[in-house]
């Protein structure tokens, strides 16, 4: 195997790859989407590393031409959201969880901690985590797939404030979000269009959870946050809406073929988690699973 001269420009294409090895081409595609070998795509087509390649090679095994492929822990990253937390419960499929926000979870997912990341980051267009997605994994083997659509805005208590919209904001208590939710930058972005200076509204203290920062409103210790029709439904608050946002997963495309991921989706398409987001309400699945971006 060290005796394979590699082509001295920085990337080699699947020709150049098979050649190399002595391959069929379609066995270099199917190497690349197992994750077996290095590579990256660009204007659509798959590009090989040299210098990663040369490490692969220098470091497979003998009578073999794969190095072990990184192993991503199976671990949910990104935003919270509780009808997706409740289906990685109840479906059993073995998943762990972490989540602290849209960006958070980007950055993570884009240094392999985790197999998925929840998103929701409204791209420069008006669309919604394609632009987020890209940048964050431009060069790994991902799919971005849609969860839901939900209704985000202000909630509130019945015998609080009754502001009509976000401009009414200023001088209130608001619960926050940290800057790494997809929350954070979603406010900030509609207040500076509704004409609301943030510094003039009071924050309470930060909350990393949807039903956290609910709940924080329920006791009395904010007058309002920005959250979620179906969280302020459940805590019996009042729900002014504000925007509908698209939820994302993004996936490992290795991990979305193994058992955990499958469980997960499969359960997502049942009757039983349908009924729920229905009870809970804010929540439109009609995209549910569709491809929405492949990196």
């Amino acid at each position: 195997m060290t005796d394979l001269q590699i082509p001295p420009h920085d990337y080699l294409t699947v020709r150049e790859l098979a050649d190399l090895l002595r391959l069929k081409e379609r066995k270099v595609y199917d190497l690349a989407a197992s994750g077996e070998v290095p590579c990256s795509r660009a204007t659509g087509k798959l590009l090989f590393p040299a210098a990663e390649i040369r490490a692969w090679i220098e470091g497979a095994q003998s009578g073999g031409f794969a190095a072990a492929p990184v192993v991503r822990p199976g671990v949910f990253l990104g935003s919270h959201d509780p009808l997706l937390d409740w289906a990685i419960r109840q479906s059993r499929c073995g998943l762990a969880t972490y989540f602290d926000g849209s960006l958070d979870g980007l950055t993570r997912f884009a240094a392999r901690e985790g197999v998925a990341s929840g998103l929701h980051v409204r791209d420069a267009e008006g669309g919604w985590n394609i632009d987020a997605a890209r940048e964050a994994v431009p060069d790994q083997n991902a799919v971005l797939v849609g969860f839901a659509a939900r209704r985000r805005g202000l909630v509130l208590r019945e015998d609080g404030p009754s502001p009509r919209g976000l401009a009414d904001l200023a001088g209130l208590r608001l619960a926050p979000r940290q800057d790494s939710s997809g929350t954070a930058g979603l406010l900030r972005d509609l207040a500076a269009e509704a004409g609301l200076d943030l510094g003039k509204v009071t924050l309470t203290p930060l909350e990393r959870t949807e039903d956290e920062a609910v709940q924080s409103v329920r006791r009395g210790e904010a007058d309002v946050t920005f959250g979620l029709e179906s969280v302020a439904r459940a805590y019996g608050l009042r729900f002014m809406p504000v925007i509908e946002e698209r939820f994302d997963l993004l996936i490992d495309r290795k991990a979305w073929f193994d058992p955990p991921m499958q469980a997960l989706m499969a359960f997502c398409r049942s009757e039983t988690f349908r009924a729920r987001a229905e009870s809970l309400g804010g929540y439109d699945l009609s995209r549910l699973g569709e491809v929405v971006w492949n990196a």
